[in-house]
């Protein structure tokens, strides 16, 4: 199975956002190269927020383009076999943290956002991944800085996407 078809069949299993839900099986109908970054007309990309349940916390990225506080993630790859193994990856790239797993259940939500030319949108696909215990974050070349929030200082730092993520993902918990 390909890691478009895996994108098809996650999506049309994920019944929450059904517009949104909509727009991406559309976008991946009409762009046969809809998963990859190189698809002008927007393509997927796969993030999950680190989450340390223990501690009541999330570990967020200050993105080094944008200059903003995130969740880790971003453009499927070739080796991805599937959304999830790309959100996972990402995840694991990004936070430096080894032995993450993601909640079960596929993503916790959908999100499009625009970005800069020459691309125009990014259809999100949101899990949530679980920190191991007594994780330790190391940044990448991706990042500012990498750092813990509490559940309930994520809204004084980040924008609303990332505030509905953490909501999310902490029922989905």
């Amino acid at each position: 199975m390909s890691l478009h078809d895996d994108a098809v069949l996650v999506l049309k299993a994920y019944e929450d956002q059904e517009e949104l839900r909509q727009t991406y099986l559309d976008h991946l109908a009409a762009h046969p190269d809809g998963m990859w970054k190189a698809c002008e007309a927007g393509h997927l990309t796969a993030s999950a927020l680190v989450i340390d349940p223990e501690h009541g916390r999330v570990l967020l990225t200050l993105h080094k383009k944008l200059g903003m506080w995130l969740q880790m993630g971003g453009h499927c790859e070739p080796g991805d076999a599937t959304i999830a193994d790309a959100a996972l990856r990402e995840a694991t790239e990004e936070s430096g943290i080894r032995g993450l797993t993601l909640l079960p259940g596929g993503p916790v939500r959908l999100d499009r956002h625009a970005i800069p030319a020459p691309c125009h949108w990014h259809l999100d696909l949101q899990y949530a991944a679980l920190a191991p215990s007594g994780a330790v974050e190391e940044i990448s070349d991706e990042s500012l800085d990498l750092r813990w929030f509490g559940y309930d200082e994520v809204a004084d730092v980040a924008d609303a996407s990332v505030v509905r993520l953490v909501k999310h993902a902490r029922a989905a918990l």
